[in-house]
């Protein structure tokens, strides 16, 4: 089972879809949480007091992972094919003409998002959350936190940048939404067509609410 997993093309596929999922799941409670920050510091005070519930405790790890392992598999899987082909692949194959452009360019896009995630942890996470983790002196409390992220995004370049990541971010999940539910099966002439429209439909409202909040602070609307 091990060796199907990683030497199969369908292996790796599953992999990449599962892991991707999770990155879905993860995004959909990021993007729920930080829409309190429209309600101001005390909304968005009460839902850090919510992260630190158990069963969220638990959860976002998890979901992070998953996030974690479908970007280092992505890499992963690009410098396999890479040697094995000299070109780009993506699991398997080279994408014909008539594939999409998002399909034909995940791993640029991967490279994207997977960058200015850095720059998001080193923004927020590594001030956040992680020193809470270490006891750090220099942590940011829920009391602080929407000073922080109102500080960032009022910077108009930090806000532009972030709103392109979001629309880069679409791209990926347009594809690798309905991308991932074939891979699992469900891939008739039926549903796939419905999934493309779900999944066009689902990261058009994460990346419009995402870009909503830093418009927001952008234009001189937070606290």
């Amino acid at each position: 089972m091990k060796l199907f997993i990683i030497n199969s093309s369908i292996g790796r596929k599953l992999i990449m879809s599962l892991s991707g999922l999770f990155l879905f799941l993860f995004l959909t409670l990021h993007c729920f949480l930080n829409l309190f920050l429209l309600g101001g510091p005390s909304a968005y005070t009460a839902v850090n007091d919510i992260m630190e519930l158990p069963v969220v405790t638990i959860m976002v790890p998890i979901l992070a992972a998953g996030f974690v392992i479908h970007i280092l598999y992505a890499l992963w899987l690009y410098w396999q094919n890479y040697r094995a082909r000299g070109e780009v692949g993506y699991a398997s194959g080279k994408k014909s003409e008539t594939t999409s452009w998002a399909a034909r360019n995940m791993v640029i896009l991967g490279l994207i998002v997977l960058l200015f995630i850095v720059l998001h942890l080193t923004q927020f996470w590594a001030k956040m959350q992680l020193q809470s983790f270490l006891g750090g002196a220099n942590q940011v409390h829920a009391d602080q936190s929407y000073d922080l992220v109102a500080n960032q995004f009022r910077n108009p370049i930090v806000s532009i940048l972030y709103i392109i990541w979001y629309w880069v971010l679409w791209f990926h999940l347009t594809h690798g939404f309905w991308s991932a539910f074939q891979t699992i099966g469900i891939d008739n002439k039926k549903w796939q067509p419905r999934l493309q429209i779900i999944g066009i439909i689902y990261a058009t409202i994460l990346a419009v609410c995402f870009t909503s909040i830093n418009l927001y602070f952008l234009f001189g609307f937070g606290a």
